[in-house]
C-alpha cells in the first residue's frame, strides 16, 4: 500500500501535499494508466491490487481534469495522467513539465469536453453496490489475518482484556486504513472500530474451516493417505492432538500437511470414538482411503494413542499401524514406555538437548569437560565433541552416546551452576541445577543403562528401516532376528539384569551417587529402606518391563501387512539392480491388490518391469527411492507399479524428501518459538500452511455463506 505517487522520482504525497489519486478499476483505463507511467513492475499487478495499493498525485493531470468540492479534490471519470517531469519519463522531451500527449489522448480529450459535468464520475468516491464494499472490507480482514498466520504473529497483545485484546490485528488494520483502505475507514467511521473481538474469532473459525476444505480437496484428489499424529499439546488450558496428512500429489511426489488439532480430552473407546468422528465429519475425511496410521507419543499419553490406533484398526484395517519417519525407532520406542525411570531419562535428555542449544558457550564449556575425561583418547574426545554440535539425544544411539559422555555433562552443568565467575544468568543456572539433580539420581543411572542395553539389539534394524530403499528392504527381512535376541534376554533376564545392574553400579559409584530405591515406591508400598534390594527391584519394576514393552511394540509397529508392503521396495529400480534378480516378489505386492488398477495383468507387468531394471545399459543410473522412481518418465506405462509405489510412498514408516516434509519442521518450530500465552490451534493451522494458495474472495465467500447477516459483529 503506497501513501506516495507511483510515478517514478515523483515526491508527490511525501515532501508536498498534493493530493493522491487511485488507480481505475476499469481495465481498459488502468492499462493506459500503467503505460504512461512506463513502470514495468506495475504491468505485472490487477486493476484491483493497483486500486488498492497505488496512487497518483494531482500534479500529473491537468487542471480541468480535477475537480474540487468543500472538503477534497477528485477526479473526473475519464481522466488520464498526462504531465510529466523529465526525471519521471526520461525519453520525453527536455521541458522540465513536459505534457505527453499521444493522438489517442487527444481524441480522450476532445471527448471529455462534451462530456456534461454533472454526469462526471468521481474517482475518489467509486460507486459500488453496498455488497461489494462488504466484500472488500473482509477481503482486507482475511488479508491481514494471513499475513499475521503466516508470520506466527499472534493477533492479540500479551493480555486479552478489552483494552489491548486486538492490538497486533487492530495495529495493522489501522496502519492500512492511514494508508488509504476505504473499505476500512468507511468501516471505522460508522462503528468507531475497523473489527471487533467476536468477529475476529469468526474469521479465524472460517480460515479454519477453509484450510480444511482445501486439504481435505487436495487430499481427495489423490486418493490415498495416511494420518500422522505428534505428542498432545496443551493450549488454552485444554490438550489438543496435532494430526498430520501424508499423501502423493498429482505430480507422484511425496507430501505431508499440517491438518489442524483434535480436542484430546477423556480417555478409551470414548475419545477414540469422538476423534474419528471429528476427522470425519467436521474434516470430511474418507477414512476408508486411509492406507497408514503413525504415532509419536510420549508414556503419560501412550494409553490413549494406543486405544485410538486399534480403534482406527478396528474400523479401517487398511489403516496400517507403523513407526513415524520423523522420530527414530530407540527414541519411539522408549518415549512410549510410562515407567518412571524411562521417561525420567526422556525428559532429561530433552532438557539437555534444549540446554546447549541456548549458547555456543554452554557448548564450549561441555567440551571442555569432555577433554577433561578423555585427557588420553583425543580421537574419542574429538569424535564426542562433534556428535554432541548436534541433536544427539534424538538418534537411534542415543542412549548408549549418554552413558559415554555422562560424567562430562555432570561436571559441565555443576561447573555452570556454580557460576562462580558470573557468566550465566539466573535462568542458565537454574536449569544447571534441574539436569544436575536428574543425573545423580540412580533411578535414572539404572534406566539409563538398561535402555542403552536392550536397544543396541534394535539399534541396527532402526537404522535400517529408516534408510535407503534398499536398507528398508534388507529390515523387513530382518526382523525375526531381532525378535530372536530379545526372546533370548527375555528368557535370560537374570543374568543380563545382573550384567546392566554391576554396570550402573559401578557409573553411580564413581560419580559419587548412591545406590537406593524410588523414594515415591518405598512410600506407595509403605516400606522401610533396606526392606528391598536395589538389584530386586530394578529387575522387576524396569528391566523385565522394558524388554516386555519393547517385544510388543516392535510387534504393533511392524505386522505382517506393514512388512510385506516395505519388501515392496523391491520394486525400486536400484534394489531390482542390486540383486540382479528377475522374479517379482508377487506375495508381497498382492497386500495392494484391491487398489491397483489391473489385477489381472500384475504378473505380467511385474516380471516386464524386473527385466527392464536388471538388464540395464553400461553406464545407466536407476532410481534409488521410491521418489525418484515415480519421477521416470515410462512409470506411466507400467499403471500397477506406479500405484503400488505411489501406495507405498504414503507409508508414514518411509522419510520424505526434505522439500516435502516442511509442515513438520514448521509445526516444531512454531511450538518452540511460540510462548504458551499466544499459542492457538486455529492460528497455527493458518502459519503451517501459509503456502496453500489463499483464494481472499473464497475466504469471504465462506465467510458470508457462514454469517450471512454482515452487520451482526459491527456494534
Amino acid at each position: 500500500m503506497q501513501s506516495h505517487c507511483a510515478v517514478r522520482n515523483c515526491s508527490g504525497g511525501v515532501s508536498d501535499s498534493q493530493p493522491l489519486f487511485r488507480f481505475p478499476l476499469d481495465p481498459e483505463r488502468s492499462k493506459k494508466w500503467v503505460e504512461i507511467c512506463q513502470r514495468e513492475e506495475l504491468t505485472e499487478k490487477s486493476p484491483d491490487q493497483l486500486f488498492r495499493y497505488h496512487r497518483l498525485c494531482g500534479k500529473h493531470f491537468e487542471a480541468s481534469m480535477i475537480e474540487k468540492d468543500e472538503q477534497r479534490a477528485v477526479l473526473k471519470g475519464d481522466a488520464i495522467p498526462t504531465v510529466f517531469d523529465a526525471s519521471s519519463q526520461p525519453k520525453n522531451g527536455q521541458g522540465k513539465r513536459a505534457k505527453v500527449t499521444t493522438k489517442e489522448d487527444e481524441t480522450m480529450s476532445k471527448g471529455r469536453k462534451k462530456v456534461k459535468k454533472a454526469e462526471a464520475a468521481k474517482e475518489e468516491v467509486q460507486t459500488v453496490p453496498e455488497e461489494d464494499g462488504h466484500k472488500e472490507y473482509l477481503k482486507s480482514l482475511f488479508e491481514v489475518l494471513v499475513l499475521l498466520g503466516e508470520q506466527s504473529i499472534p493477533p492479540t497483545g500479551p493480555g486479552d482484556n478489552k483494552d489491548e485484546g486486538l492490538s497486533n490485528f487492530q495495529a495493522l488494520l489501522e496502519y492500512r486504513m492511514n494508508c488509504g483502505d476505504e473499505a476500512l475507514k468507511k468501516r471505522y467511521d460508522e462503528n468507531k472500530e475497523c473489527c471487533s473481538s467476536s468477529q475476529l474469532s469468526q474469521l479465524i473459525e472460517v480460515c479454519e474451516k477453509y484450510i480444511h476444505s482445501e486439504l481435505v480437496k487436495e487430499v481427495k484428489l489423490n486418493s490415498f493417505f495416511s494420518l500422522l499424529t505428534d505428542n498432545p499439546l496443551k493450549l488454552s488450558g485444554e490438550w489438543f492432538l496435532p494430526v498430520f496428512l501424508r499423501y502423493v500429489d498429482q505430480s507422484n511426489h511425496q507430501k505431508e500437511r499440517f491438518a489442524g488439532f483434535l480436542p484430546f480430552e477423556g480417555d478409551g473407546d470414548a475419545l477414540a470414538e469422538r476423534l474419528l468422528s471429528e476427522i470425519m465429519e467436521k474434516w470430511g475425511l474418507d477414512m476408508e482411503q486411509c492406507r497408514g496410521q503413525a504415532h509419536y507419543c510420549s508414556g503419560t499419553h501412550f494409553n490413549k494413542i494406543q486405544s485410538f490406533a486399534a480403534k482406527l484398526m478396528e474400523k479401517y484395517p487398511m489403516a496400517v499401524l507403523t513407526l513415524r519417519s520423523t522420530c527414530t525407532l530407540n527414541v519411539a520406542l522408549a518415549s512410549s514406555m510410562a515407567l518412571s525411570g524411562v521417561q525420567l531419562v526422556m525428559s532429561t535428555l530433552k532438557k539437555i538437548d534444549s540446554f546447549f542449544s541456548q549458547s555456543p558457550l554452554l557448548q564450549l564449556e561441555l567440551e571442555h569437560a569432555i577433554s577433561i575425561f578423555y585427557p588420553d583418547k583425543e580421537e574419542k574426545a574429538k569424535e564426542l565433541k562433534e556428535i554432541c554440535k548436534t541433536s544427539w539425544t534424538k538418534r537411534n544411539d542415543a542412549f548408549e552416546l549418554a552413558v559415554e559422555v555422562l560424567e562430562a555433562l555432570l561436571l559441565c552443568v555443576d561447573s555452570v551452576q556454580d557460576n562462580e565467575d558470573m557468566r550465566w544468568s539466573d535462568q542458565v543456572t537454574e536449569d544447571a541445577l534441574e539436569i544436575s539433580k536428574a543425573l545423580t539420581d540412580f533411578e535414572f543411572i539404572m534406566a539409563l543403562m538398561v535402555l542403552k542395553n536392550v536397544l543396541t539389539l534394535t539399534r541396527a534394524f532402526g537404522n535400517n528401516v529408516q534408510g535407503k530403499a534398499a536398507e528398508v528392504h534388507f529390515a523387513a527381512t530382518s526382523l525375526k532376528a531381532v525378535h530372536h535376541s530379545l526372546k533370548e534376554v527375555l528368557d535370560n533376564i537374570d543374568v543380563y539384569h545382573e550384567f546392566w545392574n554391576d554396570e550402573a553400579v559401578n557409573l553411580a559409584a564413581a560419580m559419587e551417587i548412591p545406590v537406593k530405591i524410588p523414594r515415591l515406591f518405598l512410600r506407595k508400598q509403605q516400606l522401610e529402606p533396606g526392606a528391598i534390594r536395589p538389584e530386586s527391584y530394578y529387575k522387576e519394576h524396569l528391566s523385565i518391563p522394558v524388554v516386555n514393552h519393547i517385544i510388543k511394540e516392535l510387534n504393533n509397529f511392524f505386522s505382517e501387512d506393514h512388512l510385506k508392503a516395505l519388501r515392496c521396495l523391491s520394486l525400486v529400480p536400484a534394489v531390482i539392480e542390486q540383486h540382479k534378480s528377475n522374479e517379482p516378489e508377487e506375495e508381497c505386492v498382492q497386500v495392494f491388490k484391491n487398489d491397483i488398477p489391473n489385477a489381472g495383468s500384475l504378473s505380467a507387468e511385474l516380471h516386464c518391469w524386473c527385466v527392464k531394471w536388471s538388464k540395464k545399459g553400461k553406464g545407466e543410473t536407476v532410481p534409488t527411492s521410491v521418489h525418484e522412481a515415480l519421477q521416470l518418465a515410462d512409470v506411466k506405462f507400467f499403471p500397477n507399479m506406479l500405484a503400488v509405489m505411489r501406495l507405498i510412498g504414503v507409508l508414514p514408516t518411509l522419510a520424505v524428501e526434505d522439500d516435502s516434509d516442511v509442515a513438520f519442521k514448521r509445526f516444531q518450530m512454531y511450538v518452540e518459538n511460540t510462548p504458551d500465552r499466544f499459542k492457538s490451534k486455529s492460528l497455527a493451522l493458518l502459519n503451517m500452511n501459509y503456502d496453500i494458495g489463499f483464494d481472499l474472495n473464497a475466504m469471504v465467500e465462506l465467510y458470508m455463506e457462514t454469517y450471512p447477516k454482515k452487520d451482526d459483529n459491527s456494534e
